[in-house]
């Protein structure tokens, strides 16, 4: 009798040890509504001065939009990153798993080790994505442990650095329609997979806001092609990239993508309407990017800020 006693009062410990791989078995835990709506029912206060800035994701982060967010938000701006090849967030963090196109993508002056950098406390925003397919990377990726990982290791070097997720888009090709799932992934996806359980894990008072991108363009597309064009933009495939043969890359976005992405950027770090940035901009190696008219500029910097105030979990206030 008394073995058995023994073996019923370790049942507890034996609970409480299992619980990382409960958590690994059935996934992250996530807050109940009450406390999303807390965590995020006040605006952040905006920054009194220029950021400094540390990217980390891939290439649709890329080398140029840094570069143009750096020239709209002017002196005393800065800024590193570390990509990789749709490098998931997990793959950034453990160090046995392989970054694929970390030489070439880190070949540059803007390169900094991601974990040595929000060690250092140097940086006041830290902006994360993650890989996609978004769906992939949840299930196979664990996202959801792994953003929370990210921005504690953020806070830890600076206890109220803005931390952020950049929602992304997925190819132009999906076959669930691509402004169908920029409808419904941002929910169902971003916040429910990847950014909400950070709160259950880390309780933050500075939640991780999110930078809107992939909204961002679905609104700007329905606008655009609903009027037929606005200045040398008429379609969605004029935010993409094309190969040398003319072919449509139906992911990577190109320079008049890359400025709509900047601008979202700056509108949620700095507070800022972008009415009125200048859209001729330089790339990251210095040439002349392609710009927008100053009519699709216009109409750009306009349904940025639109996005970004009324979305409450940008931390702008409306």
């Amino acid at each position: 009798m008394v073995g058995w006693r023994r073996r019923l009062l370790l049942i507890p410990v034996a609970v409480l040890a299992a619980v990382p791989f409960l958590r690994d078995w059935f996934g992250p835990s996530k807050p109940d509504p009450e406390a999303v709506e807390a965590a995020y029912a006040a605006p952040m206060a905006a920054p009194e001065g220029p950021l400094r800035v540390y990217h980390l994701g891939h290439s649709l982060v890329g080398r140029d939009m840094p570069a143009m967010l750096t020239q709209l938000a002017g002196e005393g701006h800065g800024y590193a990153v570390q990509l990789g090849w749709g490098t998931s967030l997990k793959h950034h963090w453990e160090d046995d798993l392989p970054i694929n196109g970390f030489e070439r993508e880190n070949d540059h002056s803007r390169y900094r080790d991601a974990k040595e950098a929000l060690r250092s406390g140097e940086y006041d925003a830290v902006v994360l994505t993650e890989m996609v397919e978004i769906r992939d990377a949840i299930k196979y990726h664990d996202s959801g442990t792994y953003l929370p990982k990210w921005a504690a290791l953020a806070r830890e070097g600076t206890p109220d650095a803005r931390v952020y997720l950049y929602e992304t888009w997925h190819p132009l090709d999906d076959p669930d329609g691509w402004l169908e799932r920029l409808d419904a992934d941002l929910a169902r996806y971003w916040e429910d997979g990847v950014l909400l359980p950070d709160l259950a894990v880390n309780s933050p008072e500075n939640p991780v806001r999110v930078i809107p991108a992939g909204q961002v363009m679905a609104r700007f597309v329905r606008e655009v092609e609903a009027t037929g064009g606005v200045g040398n933009i008429r379609t969605r495939e004029d935010l993409f990239a094309r190969a040398e043969d003319g072919s449509l890359d139906p992911i990577h976005i190109n320079d008049l993508g890359a400025y709509l992405v900047a601008l979202t950027h700056y509108a949620v770090l700095y507070h800022r309407p972008p009415m009125g940035l200048p859209h001729e901009l330089r790339l990251a190696d210095g040439s002349a990017a392609k710009a927008p008219s100053a009519e699709a500029a216009a109409l750009m910097q306009r349904i940025v800020w639109d996005v970004v105030t009324g979305y409450p979990k940008t931390g702008v206030a409306p």
